[in-house]
């Protein structure tokens, strides 16, 4: 930590299986100590009442930080909270004079939710929610909600079409007489990739709305995911909390 960075006092709440997997992930790009209160979730699917109880939050749901006596929920949130009060050099989400980048960073944390989880999780919960008595008529309505889907999917991987290992380019800005910040290469990791990463994953493992997802469907989105992955990072990340989907 440098001179001019608060020192944290974080805790993350975490439960198993969930988008808490992009809170950690972060923490670890980041290199900021942290206390894990971790929990798998009950035979039922859902966050245990014990685990519940002691996330200083009224919805009581993960992931959710607390720092020192800050309490933050929600992952976009958290996402921005962190990056904006210890990512000082600006690795993670690029400073206002990237603006180009820095939009382009946030469009994608937005859009990890408010597109493609949103999309994902209405087929989910048609599977949960459907009375047996309309159960015929899942399949039908999953094949109506797919096409979101694959649209989310097919902008992602018309963005990765250029080959780039990572979502966001760096610098270029007219005006940014630095162009790329000189600690960062232009094609490196952001906050775009870990609140996207998740999302993805998800619609993968799940198959909701990639029905049919061969290895050649989406094959920029399949490489950009494998590729983020295998960064250091999410492996302690996912070593540390026991994290699987």
């Amino acid at each position: 930590m440098s001179d001019h960075t608060p020192t944290p006092d974080i805790t993350l709440f975490f439960l198993g299986a969930s988008r808490a997997i992009r809170i950690a992930w972060l923490l670890e790009e980041l290199n900021l100590p942290y206390h894990l209160v971790s929990s798998p979730r009950a035979s039922n699917g859902l966050a245990p009442d014990e685990f519940k109880s002691q996330i200083p939050t009224r919805m009581a749901k993960s992931p959710v930080i607390r720092d020192g006596d800050l309490v933050v929920q929600e992952s976009a949130a958290i996402v921005e909270y962190l990056c904006e009060t210890y990512d000082l050099q600006g690795r993670l989400l690029p400073p206002p004079q990237e603006r180009q980048a820095r939009a382009k960073v946030r469009e994608w944390v937005a859009a990890a939710e408010g597109t493609f989880m949103l999309h994902a999780l209405a087929i989910l919960y048609a599977r949960w929610r459907l009375p047996k008595a309309a159960s015929t008529y899942l399949a039908e309505m999953e094949q109506g909600l797919a096409p979101n889907v694959h649209n989310d999917l097919n902008w992602l991987e018309s963005e990765l079409a250029d080959g780039r290992r990572y979502l966001v380019r760096r610098g270029g800005d007219e005006g940014d007489t630095r162009g790329v910040v000189a600690h960062h290469d232009s094609d490196s990791i952001s906050a775009a990739d870990i609140m996207m990463g998740f999302s993805v994953d998800f619609i993968f493992a799940r198959d909701l709305g990639a029905q049919g997802g061969a290895a050649h469907d989406w094959p920029n989105v399949r490489r950009w995911l494998h590729g983020i992955k295998q960064r250091e990072a999410y492996t302690r990340a996912v070593k540390k909390t026991g994290y699987t989907l």
